[in-house]
């Protein structure tokens, strides 16, 4: 792979690099605000969590069974005799003396001067005496307090995405609402004389918009809002009318698909630059994918994806993804998505730029993926991206390598495409 910092020697921009300047666009994660409970998966923790409380915040039962002093039960066959009950809610008042027992239950509040809980199936009990047949040691069957955390302790690291098993967590520790990062607003416009939406019929030169909805998909995934700008046609006033609307959305983010190169029917880059955007690239050493721009319009970021429906889900993949990630504070947010595979077959060898192939992915018998790329790679064609578990990575000038040779994979599971 071409270093960051390294312009491919065609005058295209290489992969490293482009992304470096796409997080380096992000002056500062989004702000703060706090969310209850309910409304916190997914989201991104902007401070540290500790907990309020300690867990759990008195000695307790892990069965069901009887609290007893250990020194009781140490000549057995040991007869008490059950003085009370403890259940959870509910906990014995009064303190267990020699020679005694209380019944106790999974959870309950250990009485105070019982050391230990023999589990109910191995006594005997006839009214209100037990009879143990083996000693039970100190601390038997007792979670001591504080045995999963204690107030104070650290628990959740800001820039976490939050889990269902983090939410529960955080509650656990007494916490109602929880501080996370402002979720992205994502303005997405499609353009192009040859697109309609679905639904609509489409004239003899006219495809059916899909870009958007992949995109949209992503930046949810990604713990951002999408709105949908719609189609703009090949019309500058229109484009610069859509590009207002994202503005006035308060976008971060406005994601264009198509018209971002310099043809004589690609108005986007030239409407960006004509209010004022700074332009910051347009031109990738990648396949597909190469028409990428990106630029800063005021505060409102700015990336152009290519038109083709696989190139503009590759770039959002590689671009898109770790703005969002920036800009809700995740640590490492530029971090390589890919891991190490196997080829399923023989590849070619790769040319000035660098390659995203679509494939299917396999269990290899060691573990490591085999990753086979589908037959066909064109960029326009969503069957095989939508039939694809992920993309193979091959770098620039790679020799062609033989199936069973080790490469990069990027896997789809768990990206939000």
């Amino acid at each position: 792979m071409a270093r960051a910092g390294e312009r491919h020697l065609s005058g295209m921009l290489a992969v490293e690099e482009a992304l470096a300047r796409v997080l380096a666009s992000v002056s500062a994660p989004l702000a703060e605000e706090r969310v209850a409970l309910e409304a916190a998966y997914g989201r991104v923790l902007s401070s540290p969590i500790a907990a309020l409380r300690t867990q759990p915040p008195f000695p307790n039962s892990a069965m069901d069974g009887y609290a007893l002093r250990a020194s009781d039960t140490k000549t057995p066959p040991a007869t008490l005799t059950v003085v009370g009950e403890s259940a959870a809610g509910r906990g014995l008042a009064n303190a267990i003396g020699p020679g005694q027992a209380v019944r106790i239950f999974t959870g309950a509040p250990m009485p105070e001067g019982a050391d230990a809980i023999v589990v109910q199936e191995d006594v005997k009990r006839d009214g209100d005496r037990i009879v143990l047949a083996a000693e039970s040691p100190p601390g038997d069957n007792l979670r001591a307090a504080g045995l999963d955390f204690r107030e104070g302790e650290a628990l959740l690291p800001a820039g976490r995405r939050l889990t269902p098993r983090d939410v529960a967590l955080a509650a656990a520790a007494n916490h109602a609402t929880l501080p996370v990062r402002r979720a992205p607003r994502v303005a997405i416009l499609a353009t192009g004389d040859e697109l309609v939406q679905p639904g609509e019929t489409p004239g003899p030169a006219q495809i059916v918009a899909s870009n958007n909805f992949a995109v949209a998909g992503l930046v949810a995934a990604c713990g951002g809002v999408p709105f949908d700008l719609g189609i703009a046609r090949d019309d500058a006033t229109e484009i610069e009318q859509a590009i207002g609307r994202a503005r006035d959305g308060r976008a971060e983010v406005l994601v264009t698909l198509g018209g971002a190169s310099v043809g004589d029917y690609d108005l986007v880059q030239k409407t960006l630059v004509g209010l004022g955007m700074e332009l910051g690239f347009w031109r990738i050493a990648m396949r597909p994918g190469k028409p990428l721009m990106h630029g800063r319009l005021g505060e409102l970021l700015a990336l152009g994806l290519p038109g083709n429906p696989t190139s503009s889900i590759v770039c959002a993949i590689l671009f898109l993804r770790p703005l969002l990630r920036a800009l809700l504070g995740e640590p490492e947010p530029g971090a390589d998505p890919s891991r190490m595979a196997r080829l399923g077959i023989d590849v070619g060898s790769n040319g000035v730029r660098q390659d995203y192939m679509r494939a299917t992915f396999g269990a290899g018998p060691d573990g490591v993926p085999v990753v086979t790329p589908i037959p066909h790679q064109d960029s326009s064609l969503v069957k095989a991206m939508a039939r694809a578990d992920g993309l193979i990575v091959r770098s620039p000038h790679a020799p062609p390598a033989k199936a069973g040779a080790t490469c990069r994979a990027i896997a789809f599971d768990g990206l939000g495409i």
